[in-house]
């Protein structure tokens, strides 16, 4: 990547209509580097997620994606929301629901290359999928919907991964391809941002934690800012942040498994 920086927010001010959800947001995030966002549901951590996309216009402050506004650079950010209506709207293979992940680069009409085709095939293959590239998507149980979905973000090889609970529905294994997959893409220099209810799987993954509870309550190292106060302040009940060890996972790749 030429550029390390990929994020820069200061004194953001995120919301809906003008009414807002969480104010004076401060952090940046380069090249290489994760950032997980931490909390309940109705948090915030959706919101800010769809204002780096580019989804939600900033209420006040300032943020830059690759140094221009969100939204501007749609070839170098892939986004995955909780919400997929593709599926459900159009009858589509899972193969075809992966190959929307190369319309960035290629258009709805543009013709696909041996390249595009190879990125498809090879992201299937890390999650697991490559045996339901032809299944109906509507055929597929919720965590095998995850799966392709996240095979979408990856065929997109874009520089900065936005995933709003990446993990929802998958089982042990699904978990496991997705967490390496994340891995992965932090080592070949992407960046990514997770939002997340779960405190160690993504502590695990991410450089940058942000607890959010309408407001920034901790932001900094996994290990300095998953503390039992900033949890109580977080969710509102004591965790003890030492029931799972955090640790660092290391660059590597093992995606030899197909699962379903």
């Amino acid at each position: 990547m030429a550029d390390s920086a990929v994020i820069a927010a200061s004194s953001l001010n995120i919301g809906y209509e003008g009414v807002s959800v969480v104010a004076d947001i401060n952090f940046g995030l380069n090249s290489g580097q994760g950032i997980a966002l931490i909390g309940t549901n109705g948090s915030g951590k959706s919101t800010l997620l769809k204002t780096i996309a580019g989804l939600l216009p900033p209420l006040s402050g300032e943020i830059n994606v690759f140094n221009s506004r969100p939204g501007r650079q749609p070839k170098r950010i892939a986004y995955l929301g909780q919400f997929h209506a593709s599926g459900f709207v159009l009858p589509l293979r899972a193969v075809d629901v992966v190959r929307m992940g190369r319309f960035p680069h290629r258009g709805l009409l543009g013709q696909f290359t041996g390249d595009d085709e190879a990125r498809v095939q090879d992201a299937m293959k890390v999650m697991g999928v490559t045996g339901l590239a032809d299944a109906p998507l509507r055929s597929l149980s919720g965590g095998q919907q995850q799966r392709i979905y996240l095979a979408q973000v990856l065929a997109h090889h874009a520089d900065l991964l936005i995933l709003d609970e990446p993990t929802s529905g998958l089982d042990a294994g699904g978990r496991e391809l997705y967490l390496q997959a994340a891995r992965d893409e932090l080592c070949r220099g992407a960046a990514v941002v997770v939002a997340t209810h779960d405190i160690h799987e993504e502590a695990s993954l991410c450089h940058q934690v942000m607890l959010m509870a309408h407001r920034v309550v901790a932001l900094g190292p996994p290990a300095e800012v998953i503390t039992t106060q900033s949890l109580m302040d977080t969710f509102g009940i004591a965790i003890d942040p030492n029931q799972k060890p955090i640790t660092i996972l290391e660059c590597g790749h093992s995606h030899d498994h197909e699962r379903k």
